[in-house]
């Protein structure tokens, strides 16, 4: 397939929101985020490991497939590509084909399918798909329950401060002046639209984000960079937890951490 017929392809399967180089062919070229999102992962590609040799990948929310084909061009043995826009799988199928991307497969399905899968992926990402869904917590308890093996990569669009309020174990039914504090965790929920768009449901803090990876049972090794997380599964998940269980550490605060 040469530049001409690639382009004439692209074109017919656009609009795209991933501007792809397939072969000197840009999907996206004016983008209002620029190079989009070869741009952003430039700044988190160092939070995941280089070498995935053998590894396993779940891309949930794939789009057109960019963090997919990146993740196999790392070595990942396999990677599965989800998403529920037929359009986007369509443009992920014919990148995939276009960039000879063998071991790289696209499946039209959501997030709260993904126990249908059966199987656990030693790294799992999910970028910018929280805001998005009506039920976020439960996304991610599907995700630690029937698909993280190991790893995940986890962004969402957040807003606020970047500090977070350091919370005590319980607190007195009175007491109040917490539920105050800006950097208490918490998630601003949008009932109309927000940027134009219908389908941004909720838009947490830093510390609203931490929070509910930590009751998911994800533990955070590091970030975030440009609101992105590598998260590790912990040992238990949340449901198993008792009382007096101690949450997984997400040790991100401060500048130490960054």
């Amino acid at each position: 397939m040469n530049a001409a017929q690639i382009a004439q392809k692209a074109e017919g399967l656009g609009p795209w929101f991933q501007n792809l180089d397939l072969k000197g062919v840009r999907t996206a070229p004016s983008h209002f985020l620029g190079d989009y999102p070869a741009d952003k992962f430039s700044r988190f590609a160092h939070l995941l490991p280089a070498d995935l040799t053998g590894k396993t990948v779940l891309d949930i929310g794939c789009n057109a497939g960019f963090y997919s084909f990146e993740m196999r061009r790392r070595g990942a043995a396999r990677v599965l590509g989800i998403d529920t826009d037929a359009r986007y799988l369509a443009q992920a199928r014919f990148a995939a084909e276009v960039l000879d991307m063998d071991g790289v497969e696209f499946r039209q399905m959501g997030v709260y399918d993904v126990a249908a899968l059966g199987e656990r992926f030693d790294l799992v990402i999910f970028m910018g798909v929280l805001y998005h869904l009506r039920h976020p917590l439960l996304a991610l308890d599907l995700i630690r329950e029937h698909v993280a093996g190991d790893l995940m990569l986890f962004q969402t669009l957040t807003r606020g401060p970047d500090t977070v309020a350091q919370a005590a174990e319980d607190y007195d039914f009175s007491e109040d002046a917490h539920f105050q504090a800006p950097d208490w965790p918490r998630m601003a929920f949008i009932e109309r639209q927000w940027a134009n768009d219908w389908t941004n449901w909720w838009v947490p803090n830093r510390a609203g984000v931490e929070a509910m990876l930590r009751a998911s049972g994800f533990s955070a090794l590091a970030g975030p960079a440009d609101e992105v997380y590598l998260c590790r599964t912990a040992p238990v998940p949340f449901a198993e937890y008792g009382p007096a269980a101690v949450y997984p550490a997400c040790p991100n605060q401060g500048e130490a951490a960054r």
